[in-house]
């Protein structure tokens, strides 16, 4: 019932999207939106691209006197800071890992300015949705609803997990709620982004405050939608709902979340199942974890072919992330927000 069409390329005039099925008088501005945005936006730290865009959201219809209607919200941002130019070299190769091949073969055509639709510069508007998506949940559910994510390992390097603290996220550039572990990143990606090449990143999401009941039995189970939502992010290969492939190593019992009762209610002892049982929420902490493969423009040589066919070795210039999960961060929370939002949407309609 929420749903978002987004359009636009990398380095075309602008990218926007078009939200709907939000409900009337919901309280929603630019600025809210632009919070959300400025935490994704480039050139914030040596750690991302230097690609300086300002990604200022500008609200196109769907509300009115700073209330939505209940029709459309149309988004529209517009693109500052493209150099096309840093493509025109090999704009007859294809980037391995990249989806320039697969966009060819599908369309026999492309744009290979930043990747054109395949760019990550998208999923600006996916964040502009989640925004909106945030509204929905805090209006509708309660303001205490916490959607926040966390990088919890860049290429080979972890987080201590008894040092987890979701206020550090806020205090440095890699989204690390790890304050030694965030140190030690901050060197290892120097290391990485000179030497030509890129890290990946793994991102954990909560969600709380979300009550039970949310999902359905079979085909649109609550994990299933966020499991597509999540792979449905640039350079995402892998998503775990819980304790995720851990499971598979432990017995019934140890893997059983067991309830006991408490004054508030039911109480589960532990969460292997990130807060999902069934395809529906329990009214846990919802927990997904998102794995980010590393950038595949890189300045390193490496082997490829050209749209003739023919062998090449290619090197991609321009403004890259040395590691897309960094900023693939927000774009987590904000496909969490867009399912929660449908999925509670659906739940009032069905049981009112």
């Amino acid at each position: 019932m929420f749903q978002y069409q987004s359009f636009g390329e990398s380095h075309g005039p602008a990218i926007g999207c078009v939200v709907d099925g939000v409900p009337p008088r919901i309280s929603l501005d630019e600025a809210y939106i632009q919070g959300f945005l400025d935490k994704r936006k480039p050139g914030q730290s040596r750690h991302t691209t230097q690609r300086k865009e300002p990604d200022t959201v500008e609200i196109l219809s769907g509300v009115f006197e700073g209330q939505t209607t209940g029709t459309p919200i149309g988004l529209l941002i517009r693109n500052k800071d493209q150099k096309s130019k840093d493509y025109s070299e090999i704009k007859d190769k294809f980037r391995p890992g990249h989806a320039d091949y697969t966009y060819h073969e599908k369309y026999g055509i492309r744009d290979y300015r930043g990747g054109g639709r395949s760019s990550a510069r998208e999923t600006a508007m996916r964040v502009a949705a989640g925004a909106v998506a945030r509204k929905v949940l805090e209006t509708q559910i309660a303001e205490q609803v916490k959607i926040r994510a966390a990088v919890v390992q860049v290429g080979t390097e972890r987080i201590n997990l008894d040092n987890w603290d979701w206020d550090q996220v806020d205090q440095n550039p890699l989204w690390c709620p790890d304050k030694e572990a965030a140190a030690h990143w901050e060197t290892y990606l120097d290391t990485v982004r000179k030497s030509g090449s890129s890290a990946g990143a793994l991102v954990e999401v909560h969600a709380s405050g979300i009550p039970a009941g949310l999902g359905a039995p079979v085909y649109d189970k609550l994990d299933a939608d966020l499991a597509k939502a999540m792979m449905s992010i640039n350079a995402v290969k892998a998503v775990e709902i819980g304790s995720g492939f851990e499971t598979v190593v432990l017995g019934g019992e140890e893997n059983a979340d067991e309830i006991r009762m408490s004054e508030d209610g039911a109480e589960f002892q532990t969460n292997n199942a990130g807060g999902i049982l069934g395809g529906i929420s329990s009214g846990q902490d919802i927990v997904v974890r998102v794995a980010f493969k590393p950038t595949s423009s890189i300045l390193k040589p490496v082997a490829t072919i050209d749209k003739d066919g023919n062998e090449t070795d290619i090197v991609t210039k321009g403004r890259h992330d040395p590691c897309v999960g960094l900023r693939g961060t927000p774009v987590v929370e904000a496909m969490m927000a867009c399912v929660l939002a449908d999925h509670w949407l659906r739940h009032k309609a069905q049981c009112l």
